[in-house]
């Protein structure tokens, strides 16, 4: 199972920053919605020529436009983007041809889908790389939330999967029972007092 760091952040200088720290016990590096938002593609050029070796991912979050979003963060340096499954299938379509043209993939966000099971083997189907079994930060800070549904759903679907909601040292064994390709940790790294100690330690609990 690889390890996938959610770099939640605002700047690019953060970022760059956080990559750093954790890069030695991670697979893949996130640059999480926001940081896009704030700091455009220029992020994913510069994440990217500072961990070739990385496989780094936009989180685009996609609801339109498929196609040609997947396109401008490929040629920014993405190697994987993510589009929502709750957006039309015509969308998931055209940002796999976009994936397929250059050699790079397609994750679904199932974030807000009701039957995550069931959309992921829909979206599979279109030519998604996996799925992501994502509840967001909204949805973890509410009363009673708990990965295990996740964990479950991703079961349930029998589709190659990531976890992204809390995942974090306590729960990482979990993750790995589930069956997941990649778990996603955001917080359990980056809000830590030791960047690279959070992420060795996430590290450990995958084998």
């Amino acid at each position: 199972m690889k390890l996938q760091f959610a770099i939640d952040t605002l700047t690019t200088e953060k970022a760059l920053e956080l990559a750093a720290a954790a890069a030695a016990h991670v697979d893949i590096l996130e640059l999480g919605t926001p940081l896009i938002k704030s700091e455009g593609l220029s992020a994913i050029t510069a994440l990217k020529a500072a961990h070739p070796d990385k496989v780094v991912f936009a989180d685009l979050k996609t609801m339109d436009a498929g196609e040609l979003e997947a396109d401008i963060a490929f040629d920014a340096g993405a190697d994987l983007v993510t589009v929502l499954g709750s957006a039309d299938d015509s969308t998931i379509a055209g940002a796999v041809k976009s994936a397929k043209a250059r050699g790079k993939g397609v994750v679904v966000d199932l974030i807000g889908v009701a039957d995550k099971p069931a959309r992921a083997k829909q979206v599979i189907a279109l030519g998604a790389e996996f799925v992501e079994m994502h509840a967001g930060l909204d949805e973890q800070a509410q009363a009673g939330y708990s990965l295990d549904s996740l964990l479950r759903d991703g079961e349930a679907s029998g589709v190659p999967f990531s976890v992204a909601g809390g995942v974090n040292a306590g729960s990482i064994a979990a993750v790995r029972a589930s069956g997941a390709r990649v778990a996603v940790a955001g917080g359990a790294i980056y809000g830590a007092p030791d960047v690279s100690a959070a992420a060795a330690a996430l590290r450990a609990g995958l084998v």
